[in-house]
């Protein structure tokens, strides 16, 4: 599952280490296979769980350390690697739902989609020109979200208002944009559209809106990192959810 096309192709991809292992346990994950070194895994408390619930899985094999470094990503691998299937989780319902457009940065999609789960997000719609969702680095910084999220992929401009149908507003965050994030009303059902590193909110993205809002700043700093960016809006999302909009 070393491309994008291979992982579309065979609808797997590749974790790594005994938290994503064990999250992928938690969550009744398909397992297409896993290869673990016992020993390795053996060395710590939280390790042997796992080699003793690895053992009960029929597509789970102990291997040498030399094995698992072959079929790695990381520089010191932990021990244990497999492939699983793509989860498929319903949408949650008609709460909030996030829009990466074009975001490509591997971490910062990671970091939103860990920020979604924890803030209750309905689903996730990555819009064609977003980083692969499935890839190892994004896998690694969601650190299990991938197994609980609603995730719609390679979604087109033409193809994403379909998906947001029930949401009453769908927000575009702007830096220039006038209105302050925490005065949508997030209580409502709605969308938000987080854009490029680069070049922000795309010309598409933002005629699918229905408003603009920014995070104001003080400083000469124009903008924020997009993981950042997205996840106080989110938190602020959930914020009214929870307390009322006040």
């Amino acid at each position: 599952m070393t491309s994008r096309k291979d992982r579309r192709h065979e609808r797997l991809f590749v974790i790594e280490g005994v938290r994503l292992v064990e999250e992928a346990l938690r969550s009744h994950a398909q397992f297409a296979v896993a290869v673990y070194n016992p020993d390795q895994l053996a060395a710590t408390e939280r390790g042997a769980r796992l080699v003793a619930a690895l053992g009960s899985q029929a597509n789970a094999f102990a291997a040498p350390p030399e094995v698992i470094a072959a079929v790695s990503e990381t520089v010191t691998p932990q021990g244990v690697v497999a492939a699983v299937a793509w989860p498929e989780v319903e949408p949650a319902g008609r709460g909030v739902q996030l829009v990466l457009d074009a975001v490509q940065d591997p971490g910062n999609v990671g970091t939103l989609l860990r920020t979604a789960e924890a803030t209750g997000i309905s689903q996730v719609i990555c819009v064609a020109g977003t980083v692969d969702v499935y890839s190892p680095k994004v896998v690694r910084a969601a650190m299990g979200a991938h197994f609980r999220l609603p995730i719609a992929q390679d979604v087109t401009w033409d193809e994403a208002p379909t998906l947001l149908i029930g949401a009453d507003n769908v927000y575009a965050a702007v830096a220039s944009a006038t209105m302050p994030y925490y005065a949508a009303d997030w209580r409502q059902p709605s969308a938000l559209i987080v854009g490029n590193e680069a070049n922000g909110v795309s010309v598409a993205g933002l005629a699918v809106a229905t408003k603009q809002i920014a995070i104001p700043m003080q400083g000469p700093v124009e903008s924020l990192n997009a993981a950042i960016a997205g996840s106080v809006i989110l938190f602020e999302a959930l914020r009214q959810r929870k307390l009322g909009r006040s």
